[in-house]
């Protein structure tokens, strides 16, 4: 999820590097700790980005796996060059679909 709302940012052009922070807790459905870095680079501050995420991305394990259809196997075409940073449908945590929703809340 971390990959994904980063991409998200950066693909929204809100910032040109972004690093999002996630923790969460055994039993506890909620983050315990969110934070989206942008080293400089945002073209909102730090905390702003970080609160318009949390406002529109799912963070709770549940709401992740609904929101990436994961549950859904890939691996295969995991198993051969990586899941990440590859332009495959089955890939949602490598879509930008949520650009426009950031868009909206600045």
């Amino acid at each position: 999820m971390a990959r994904y709302i980063a991409k998200n940012i950066v693909a929204a052009e809100l910032a040109d590097h972004c690093e999002v922070q996630l923790s969460y807790g055994i039993g506890v459905a909620e983050p315990t700790s969110f934070y989206i870095k942008t080293h400089g680079t945002g073209k909102k501050d730090d905390e702003t980005l970080t609160k318009i995420a949390k406002d529109i991305f799912p963070l709770r394990p549940g709401e992740i796996v609904a929101h990436l259809d994961l549950r859904k196997p890939r691996y295969r075409k995991t198993a051969a060059y990586g899941h990440f940073g590859r332009e495959l449908d089955e890939f949602t945590w490598e879509k930008t679909d949520m650009v426009d929703n950031l868009l909206e809340k600045v």
